[in-house]
């Protein structure tokens, strides 16, 4: 079995999330699909499994549990399969419903892919559980941006979404980790999408992730993609709208992540991202 290691959002090996990626996970079962997630020590590591129908289930897994659905680890598997197999559409029978990927090579070799998540939904954030996420994040909630109001947002898998009304709040991550990880479990969230607006269409982010035993995501394209969603629910774009998240940067890993927002609330939300394979 041969275990690839991808960065997903990234052209460079330097930047991006990494992502382990097992293109023929046939055999494998649960535990050992932890064990070896868990042994790579990325956060999540994507494990496909191709079926008769020419579709393809695919399992994601932390070193600590598996989750439903992942943005980058599925934009890595695709891009690695595509450079095994040639680019195309992979439909992947994930934990959350049905994504489909296409995958597109440019002149210069670059292989894009992007996903179009299941619909994403919205829901309102009770306010004792902002109040106890603000109190684990340690931000007041002075420094919250009132044009990009609370909520916890869905496209696979459900992540609060808080905006700072400043970069330098945004860049001031010191969070209380064991706080924020019972919390987030108590509620089913994965990560918490933590987001300031340079512009209209442009967004910077960090997405603390202590449910899978990280401290901050790099990358993380289901919450790119509920936060496309969120944007089209609440008005604050006008669909068909393309925005860009940048994340990673106050890490050292600066990533990209395209999102492509349908005027129909029906329709999944598109992310789209390179990847490259790290030696």
């Amino acid at each position: 079995m041969e275990v690839l290691r991808y960065t997903a959002f990234s052209a460079d090996p330097g930047g991006g999330n990494p992502a382990g990626v097992v293109l023929d996970a046939s055999g494998l079962d649960e535990a050992a699909m932890l064990a070896l997630a868990a042994e790579v020590g990325y956060s999540e590591t994507a494990f496909l499994t191709g079926r008769a129908d020419g579709d393809f289930d695919i399992r994601y897994f932390s070193p600590l549990a598996e989750v439903s659905f992942c943005g980058h680890a599925t934009i890595a598997t695709a891009v690695a399969h595509a450079q095994r197999h040639g680019v195309g559409t992979l439909r992947l029978h994930t934990r959350a419903g049905l994504v489909v990927v296409t995958t597109r090579c440019a002149d210069d070799g670059t292989v894009t892919a992007t996903l179009v998540s299941v619909p994403p939904r919205l829901a309102e954030i009770r306010e004792d559980d902002l109040t106890e996420l603000l109190a684990a994040l340690r931000w007041p909630s002075s420094d919250l941006d009132p044009q990009l109001p609370p909520r916890v947002a869905y496209a696979g898998l459900w992540h609060p979404v808080v905006a700072a009304s400043t970069r330098a709040r945004l860049a001031d991550l010191n969070y209380d980790m064991p706080a924020l990880a019972d919390l987030m479990h108590r509620r089913d969230w994965t990560t918490v999408h933590l987001v300031w607006r340079e512009s209209r269409t442009r967004f910077h982010a960090r997405n603390p992730f202590p449910p899978g035993g990280v401290v901050e995501d790099p990358a993380t394209g289901s919450a790119a993609a509920a936060f496309g969603g969120y944007l089209r629910e609440l008005g604050l774009i006008d669909p068909p709208a393309t925005i860009r998240v940048v994340q990673g940067e106050d890490m050292g890993r600066p990533s990209l992540i395209t999102v492509d927002v349908p005027a129909d609330p029906e329709h999944g939300v598109a992310v789209t991202g390179t990847a490259v394979a790290i030696r």
